[in-house]
């Protein structure tokens, strides 16, 4: 087998593409993420077009990973721990559809084994609410444009204000703090 053969792809969405880059970038194993949109009709939309909520898109990053050093399971696991998959088409102060949480898988195995995870994680009494995250079958990504990809690294100053402002490290926070 050649090294082509152990990189799989996850597709995932948890509000802004931004923040959920970082957490994947820091894994071994992982070879790149990508930010983009998935889970809607238009072929090769924008970022405006995406935005609008009109598209059925969601926003994604895609991950690139050996699985010769991580699973789909512990990338579902890093993945639980940036999201609110009790809330539906919204993920802290980002609003519409093309914020939902979703797990767009790209083969059987990494369905089940998100089924599987959906419900671990709902029957671990971590959230109160029902877990309400899509897992969809992966059709298309279209990459974002390039001012997208690695925002954080490339205007940290903006990032953090973002990140700050947004809600989520603090409801992350909370949750995960009272489970470990």
């Amino acid at each position: 087998m050649s090294n082509a053969d152990y990189i799989e792809k996850a597709t995932l969405a948890g509000g802004c593409f931004w923040c959920m880059q970082p957490p994947f970038d820091a894994l071994d194993g992982v070879l790149s993420t990508i930010s983009g949109y998935a889970g809607g009709v238009e072929k090769d939309p924008s970022y405006e077009q995406v935005a609008s909520g009109q598209t059925g898109h969601a926003e994604v990053i895609q991950i690139s990973y050996d699985r010769r050093k991580l699973s789909y399971k512990e990338i579902l696991d890093v993945y639980w721990q940036q999201v609110d998959p009790t809330t539906a088409n919204r993920q802290f102060v980002d609003v519409g559809p093309q914020y939902r949480s979703a797990i767009f898988y790209h083969n059987e195995e990494q369905r089940l084994i998100a089924e599987q995870s959906k419900q671990q994680l709902q029957d671990s009494g971590v959230f109160s609410k029902p877990i309400v995250t899509e897992i969809k079958a992966m059709t298309a990504f279209y990459p974002a444009e390039d001012y997208h990809q690695d925002y954080y690294q490339l205007n940290p100053s903006r990032y953090k204000f973002y990140r700050n402002n947004s809600g989520r490290d603090q409801f992350l926070e909370k949750v995960w703090s009272k489970k470990e």
